[in-house]
């Protein structure tokens, strides 16, 4: 049993002060406000729940920064991509592993205690299966293990490149299953997470671009209970190939095609009608929004007013990993609806005047949905993955409760982040991750010998 004191704690019921967390075998097993800290407790001013990174794709990290260069043609997302798949195209199995347990540690350095890993490189470097279909599900799952951070490993099924089944591309050879191979992708990736303390497995189809609608029922009939995952009208150009193809919008197609409910997670959404953001919100799924990536691939802006006032539930990921931070996704997702709306405090509605306590919520509620976490924030019975603020911090001074919120994410240059537990085990103290500097050195050797070589 361990013990932690803060001055000043977010609880599921509000900020508490004076606040002790019992943690046990990596759940919290009691919460008392208003008394006094024990003999050996671990004490601290300010403590708020880990933030759940709904969606990332870790092995992009080590590209972050590499496409900021305009090509002779007007670049997009597509022209992004190209770069990615031959970046990937590199990778060996201990690049991917190396990569990921650095995009891991940043995360866990900002707040986020829990990753989706949105995992869709399967084979070897020349497409072929590796003799254990698991093999790169299992150096996702030994990064987990490396830095702590808990883990909802998503497979992705993929195995065309444009709606109608098109024949897969060249560059998404490392992709590609049938549904036979999948099927035996997702029990091993189980294998893989089943010594990982409180990790699941869902799944993933990768788009409506890159699956059929036959095996879209497929693979949804893998699922079970569990998470599951999908891109959907991320871009404009797939929302047109998509009304090429069927005559549908994406999200249009998918409410009509499949049982889409709390359990799924539709990552962008980024262009939807009104009909269809009713739709999104009436499904109870959650709006997975990435918007550092979305705002850095030129993707566009989901209306989060809109879907706001219909009780939509969104979390945040941070996708390609340009750049990882809790207040980044959350402040990107904010000032994005200032330029589309040219208004202030756009997502703090209601009785949460708050942007800040409105964004944190949000994600909070949003994340633990979609990765399948059933208590989410510092609540009893709940993982023990608690943050805790350093209160000395100059964008801090003089702020208690909500305020704090709203100055570490829209006026905080430095990360005031001090400590994180996941699943009560320390991971970052002083603002930095335990294991940084030996995750770092293999990181720079790995990156050096894919750029250098």
């Amino acid at each position: 049993m361990a013990g932690f004191f803060f001055d000043e704690a977010l609880l599921t019921r509000g900020w508490a002060r004076d606040v002790r967390i019992a943690v046990e075998a990596g759940l919290i097993v009691s919460i008392v406000s208003g008394g006094a800290a024990e003999p050996g407790d671990e004490r601290h001013g300010i403590g708020v729940p880990g933030i759940a990174n709904l969606h990332s794709h870790a092995f992009q990290r080590g590209m972050a920064g590499l496409a900021e260069i305009r090509a002779t043609s007007a670049d997009s997302f597509w022209t992004w991509r190209e770069l990615m798949y031959r970046f990937v195209g590199r990778m060996t199995a201990d690049d991917i592993e190396v990569v990921a347990a650095q995009a891991y540690v940043e995360m866990l350095e900002t707040g986020f205690t829990r990753v989706g890993e949105f995992h869709y490189i399967h084979h070897d470097l020349t497409g072929d299966p590796y003799a254990n279909p698991g093999e790169l599900a299992e150096r996702i799952a030994a990064a987990s293990q490396a830095t702590g951070i808990g883990l909802t490993l998503l497979p992705v099924f993929y195995a065309h490149a444009g709606f109608g089944g098109r024949a897969p591309a060249s560059g998404q050879r490392r992709f590609v299953n049938d549904l036979d191979r999948y099927s035996q992708l997702i029990e091993a990736s189980r294998r893989a997470v089943a010594g990982l303390e409180g990790a699941l497995v869902g799944l993933a189809p990768h788009s409506l671009r890159a699956v059929t609608p036959r095996e879209l029922d497929a693979v949804v009939a893998l699922a079970g209970a569990g998470p599951i995952h999908i891109h959907i009208a991320e871009q404009t150009r797939e929302v047109d190939e998509c009304i090429a193809w069927c005559g549908q919008r994406p999200l249009q197609w998918l409410f009509d095609h499949a049982p889409v409910d709390r359990r799924w997670c539709l990552v962008h959404a980024t262009h939807a009608t009104p009909m269809e953001i009713r739709a999104l919100a009436d499904s109870g799924a959650v709006a997975g929004l990435c918007p550092v990536t979305e705002a850095n691939l030129g993707d566009g802006t989901f209306n989060a007013p809109e879907f706001n006032s219909q009780n939509g539930v969104f979390g945040i990921g941070t996708d390609s990993n340009v750049l990882i931070g809790v207040s980044c996704e959350l402040r990107q997702l904010e000032y994005a609806q200032r330029l589309a709306l040219m208004a202030r405090n756009v997502i703090a509605s209601g009785d949460t005047t708050s942007t800040g306590r409105a964004l944190f919520d949000g994600a909070l509620r949003g994340g633990s949905q979609a990765l399948g976490v059933t208590r989410g924030g510092l609540t009893e019975g709940g993982f023990a993955d608690i943050v805790s603020l350093d209160a000395e911090s100059a964008a801090l001074a003089g702020r208690c409760g909500d305020a704090i919120l709203d100055s570490w994410i829209f006026g905080a240059n430095r990360s005031p982040v001090d400590c994180v537990w996941a699943r009560g085990r320390k991971v970052v103290k002083d603002g930095r991750h335990v294991s940084r500097e030996r995750v770092a050195r293999r990181f720079r050797g790995a990156i050096e010998g894919l750029l250098l070589a």
